[in-house]
């Protein structure tokens, strides 16, 4: 565990132009450098690097952040492992904190699975070379058009026809018994002796994000049907295999860039499009695509194309794989091969440029996709068509995006030729019942028994999320998930004032309605922070909500603007860092800023702007309520009562929403 104090002297140390200028070639406009993203193709550079500021951000794609997060993205690290390249960049000795008894026979234990691991691989690609490996293992790669320099990258090999040919080469080496064992390279028989569980097969390594091998899928050559054709590694410690994804460490940067994954089946799927040209793909090997392998996609872009064989085995895979790749926030796009066709013989048969057509050309969203298959099975029975209908309208409710969830309702509408009111009342139930199945699940796992309503606000929040006039924010790349786009630029905005100049003093005129009686000044995070106090309100949206929090706990103990900032940049929470970071870079860094600040001076355009942007921020709650409002209206049918009592409070917020208004100067 690296000590809080080293961590910050790292942290200090390392200077952004420094490391991102070791993997990016900069040039420097005035006081910043500019560059390509080497997170997304472009041709004209969008991607800033501050070094006053200690920060990159590309205007492109919208990546951003700090030195470590810089590296943590680009080399697909953890935080402490980013620490730790920079602490070595730098000479800087990390002395770890003392780990107990257990940590320390844990770390040990997985990395001696590591090691085994990895000479096990050296072991299979070394056998690939010689004797039976050569004639009959790096034949059959061949046979399947494989280069020399593809079965080098993906470290293909060969299990030996004889039962304990590994056991003894990692014996002879040192190895023991015991981390062969639990690795799942060995198996121990009845009578305690050791035998290889890969043997006479093609073997294939799986690697982690990092790059390190974790386990192998082997392959028979035979043709006898009662040898399994492929044998794969048991779970371990290190090998999950709903969170491993076969290919993801030679695609992580390629996927980064081109923002976007392609998601195939088999294992020669993936090779075969590597080969050709087309890196950005991985695949969930063999398994049914999990949510833990979507959030390992998540990881390096949220766009997913799933290419699979046109047969009905591929269809069904792909049907399963779009609802949970929705509900996971992430856009999805369907290409079906022609049937008899699989990724691996389809890139064999065509050019690279062929196949970045054919995708490009028969990418379907899941709407259309799931039309043209199961449109042909309903035929002209109404009853089958409302069930499709409905099949696509719960899928669309598994979007957690409300504007998202709008676009797709219009598309199907028009699509259907059927109202959009009566999709969103589908949705609407659909999503408040699976509210009610992930509450019950919860409380079942927590012992606190059978819920019988959602928690209070939360069934209105679905109900309302999906109403079609819900007003999306401006049309810009967000860092993280907003669970409310509609408050999401006002939140950005007051949190934006807080950040940049939280401890400014606001020198309110005595004439000013903002003016303290008592004479004193108060900051604009206090200003901010008292204003959303009096109207008991609080961020809709969690992640901007976070950051809020984080900023007044530390502004609390009377830390200092800078320290405050820096922090937040540097937060192990990524999600935090992305905001900090993407709120403190400024837009136009060059000439804007000094022009805007030659017009006014900061604490002027702060005294009219703060209070402005709380306004604002209250107009758009009042307008969400309104909505909610609204709703109930139309759902009170033929009770006078309740629709006098709603009436009279829309009359209520509306006079609150022209006051305010009319303060603003609209």
């Amino acid at each position: 565990m690296i000590p809080k104090e080293t961590a910050d002297r790292i942290l200090d140390t390392a200077q952004i132009a420094d490391v991102v200028g070791d993997f990016v070639p900069l040039k420097r406009r005035g006081a910043n450098f500019v560059a390509c993203c080497p997170f997304h193709n472009e041709k004209t550079p969008s991607f800033y690097v501050s070094p006053a500021k200690g920060i990159y951000k590309c205007f492109g794609c919208g990546k951003s952040g700090t030195a470590v997060g810089f590296v943590m993205e680009h080399e697909s690290m953890t935080y402490a492992e980013a620490l730790r390249y920079l602490a070595r960049k730098y000479n800087i000795e990390i002395v770890e904190k003392e780990e107990s008894a257990e940590d320390i026979a844990l770390r040990q234990r997985s990395e001696s699975m590591y090691l085994v691991s990895g000479f096990a691989a050296g072991f299979f690609k070394e056998s690939l070379r010689t004797g039976e490996g050569r004639a009959v293992g790096y034949a059959y790669f061949k046979s399947r058009k494989l280069e020399d320099e593809t079965i080098e990258k993906f470290g293909l090999g060969w299990a030996p026809s004889g039962r304990h040919a590994l056991t003894d080469a990692a014996r002879a080496s040192g190895y023991k018994e015991e981390f062969l064992i639990d690795t799942g390279l060995c198996v121990k028989r009845d009578d305690g002796s050791l035998q290889d569980r890969f043997h006479d097969r093609v073997m294939f390594p799986i690697h982690s994000v990092s790059g390190r091998v974790i386990a192998f899928g082997g392959r028979t050559l035979r043709t006898d049907k009662s040898v399994a054709k492929y044998v794969n590694s048991p779970e371990t410690e290190i090998y999950v295999k709903s969170r491993s994804l076969y290919g993801i460490c030679f695609a992580r940067n390629e996927i980064a860039r081109q923002d976007r994954c392609y998601l195939v089946e088999g294992y020669l799927d993936v090779i075969s499009m590597h080969q050709l040209g087309i890196t950005n793909v991985a695949a969930s090997s063999g398994t049914s695509l999990t949510v833990e392998q979507i959030r390992l996609v998540r990881k390096f872009t949220r766009n997913i194309t799933v290419i699979y064989d046109g047969d009905s085995a591929g269809i069904h895979a792909a049907l399963r794989g779009i609802g949970l790749i929705l509900k996971e926030g992430m856009n999805v796009k369907v290409v079906l091969l022609p049937d008899g066709d699989d990724p691996d013989s389809f890139s064999h048969k065509h050019t690279l440029d062929e196949v970045r057509r054919f995708i490009q050309e028969h990418e379907q969203d899941f709407i259309s996709f799931k039309t043209d298959i199961l449109l042909g099975r309903a035929g002209d029975d109404p009853l089958r068509k409302a069930e499709l209908i409905n099949d696509i309208a719960d899928t669309v409710a598994l979007i957690p995006d409300a504007v998202k969830r709008s676009v797709y309702v219009e598309s199907v509408s028009v699509k259907f030729n059927i109202e959009s009111q009566i999709l969103f009342d589908r949705i609407n139930r659909t999503r408040t019942e699976m509210l009610l199945a992930d509450k019950k699940q919860r409380n079942a796992r927590s012992g606190r028994g059978r819920p019988e309503q959602a928690e209070e606000g939360q069934e209105a929040v679905f109900a309302g999320s999906a109403i079609p006039d819900t007003e999306p924010g401006p049309a810009v790349k967000d860092p993280v998930h907003l669970d409310d786009p509609s408050l999401a630029p006002c939140e950005k905005e007051l949190l934006g004032f807080i950040l940049e100049h939280g401890d400014k003093l606001l020198a309110f005129d005595r004439d000013s309605e903002f003016y303290q009686e008592n004479g004193e000044q108060m900051t604009v995070a206090e200003f901010i922070d008292s204003a959303l106090a009096s109207d008991e309100a609080e961020f809709a949206n969690t992640a901007y909500r976070n950051v809020y929090n984080e900023y007044f706990s530390m502004y609390d103990e009377g830390l200092a603007q800078d320290l405050i900032q820096r922090r937040l940049l540097n937060s192990t929470d990524r999600e935090t860092a992305l905001v900090a970071s993407d709120i403190l870079v400024e837009k136009y860094i060059i000439t804007v800023e000094n022009y805007r600040n030659s017009l006014t001076s900061v604490g002027t355009q702060l005294v009219i702007f703060v209070p402005k942007a709380v306004m604002a921020y209250q107009v758009k709650r009042i307008e969400k309520k309104l909505k909610e409002l609204s709703s109930m209206l139309a759902q009170a049918g033929d009770d006078l009562e309740s629709q006098t009592g709603i009436l009279n409070e829309i009359a209520l917020w509306n006079r609150a929403k022209v006051m305010i208004n009319t303060k603003l100067g609209r």
